[in-house]
C-alpha cells in the first residue's frame, strides 16, 4: 500500500485522492498498485457504484516519479503502472476525473478512459513523452487521433507543449472546465446522479460505448514494448539527465 493515495467509499461513491504534493503528486509503482487495485476491486464492491479520481493542492498529477521508474526500466504485465492501465482498459463501473491542477503524461491520457471529466480553470494539461525521448502510453496513441484527428493529436503528442484547460475543453479531452472551489462539488454532483442509477443498466450502457477494449489494449502493449526500451536508451538518459539538472536536453548528437 501507499501513504500517498487516499482512498474513501461514501454514498455509492469509491473516491481516489493523489496526495503526494510536495512531488507534485508523481506516481510511484506503489502508487499505481493502489490505484489499479482501488479500480479493479470496485468491480466486485456492490457498495461502489462509481469512482470518482483527483488530486490534491497545485497538482492532479505530473506524472511519473523519474528516478523510481528509472529503477525500474520493466514493462511486465505484473508491474503496477501496466495493471493501472489495463484496469482504466477494462472497468465497467464508471470513472470520473476532478483534474485539479498540474496533469502531466499519465494524469492527461488516463482522461481518455474516464467517462466524464472536469477540470479546473487553473489545471494545466500536457503530454511531454517525445520531450523525455519516450513514446505515448495508455493507448493515447490510438484514442487521441480517434477523438482529435490526426493533426490535433500530433500537435499534443509531438510538440509536447503544456494546453490550457479550455483547450482541453475544445478538444474534447474535458466536459466542464469550472472554478477551483467549485470542481469538486461538480464531479462528486455528476458522481451521485450516476451512483443513482440502475447499475448493471449503466455498466451495459459503458460498455455500449467503449466498443474498443481489444484494440485499446493491444495498443497498450504495442506502446508499453517501445516504451520499456526506450526508458534505457541513450536518449531518454540524456533526457532524464537534463531534466534533472534543469537544463535543455542536447538530442544533436543522436541521428
Amino acid at each position: 500500500m501507499s501513504d500517498f493515495v487516499n482512498v474513501t467509499v461514501a454514498d455509492g461513491i469509491q473516491t481516489i485522492r493523489i496526495e503526494r504534493a510536495d512531488k507534485k503528486n508523481a506516481l510511484t509503482q506503489d502508487m499505481y498498485s493502489v490505484l489499479a487495485s482501488s479500480l479493479n476491486d470496485a468491480e466486485g464492491n456492490p457498495e461502489i457504484r462509481v469512482t470518482v479520481i483527483t488530486g490534491t493542492a497545485d497538482s492532479f498529477t505530473s506524472g511519473n516519479d523519474l528516478m523510481d521508474f528509472l529503477q525500474n526500466p520493466s514493462q511486465d504485465e505484473e508491474k503496477p503502472v501496466i495493471r493501472f492501465l489495463y484496469a482504466l482498459a477494462n472497468i465497467r463501473k464508471p470513472l470520473i476525473a476532478a483534474v485539479n491542477g498540474l496533469a502531466v503524461g499519465v494524469g492527461t491520457t488516463m482522461l481518455l478512459h474516464c467517462d466524464l471529466v472536469y477540470a479546473s480553470n487553473q489545471a494545466t494539461f500536457s503530454l511531454p513523452f517525445v520531450n523525455l525521448a519516450l513514446v505515448p502510453e495508455a493507448a493515447s496513441s490510438l484514442l487521441l487521433p480517434k477523438m482529435l484527428g490526426h493533426q490535433r493529436a500530433a500537435e499534443l503528442l509531438l510538440l509536447g507543449d503544456n494546453f490550457s484547460p479550455e483547450k482541453a475543453l475544445s478538444y474534447g479531452i474535458v466536459n466542464e472546465v469550472v472554478a477551483p472551489e467549485n470542481l469538486e462539488a461538480t464531479a462528486m454532483a455528476a458522481a451521485g446522479k450516476l451512483a443513482e442509477k440502475a447499475p448493471e443498466a449503466l455498466r451495459l450502457a459503458k460498455s455500449l460505448l467503449k466498443q474498443d477494449t481489444d484494440a485499446v489494449l493491444k495498443q497498450m502493449k504495442a506502446e508499453g514494448e517501445i516504451f520499456g526500451s526506450r526508458l534505457v536508451s541513450a536518449e531518454a538518459r540524456e533526457a532524464m539527465q537534463a531534466f534533472m539538472e534543469k537544463r535543455k536536453p542536447d538530442f544533436k548528437q543522436f541521428s
